[in-house]
């Protein structure tokens, strides 16, 4: 819990810059599926996702964005689906 409140007060006092890597990973991640298509880095993408998705989510808590929270957190799922996926632990 102590480790829970250390890494809570981090993400407050940095609240925008975590913000704007978060939204700088998902321009990137997004923008080298763009470029790459069926040649990107699939894995990369979906964990480098899924973990602006955490960031964000985070932020979105602490400001207590429900909007956010929830577009962030859905995020989640779709990024542990697509890591899943991309395993091949679940076929289409």
């Amino acid at each position: 819990m102590q480790l829970f409140r250390r890494m809570n007060a981090l993400v407050t006092r940095n609240l925008r810059s975590i913000e704007m890597v978060g939204v700088l990973m998902r321009i990137f991640s997004f923008s080298l599926v763009s470029w790459l298509g069926p040649a990107s880095p699939f894995l990369f993408v979906w964990i480098f996702n899924t973990t602006d998705a955490v960031m964000l989510s985070w932020c979105a808590i602490v400001k207590k964005d429900p909007a956010y929270t929830g577009l962030n957190l859905f995020w989640i799922g779709v990024g542990v689906v697509g890591v899943v996926r991309t395993l091949g632990f679940a076929q289409a």
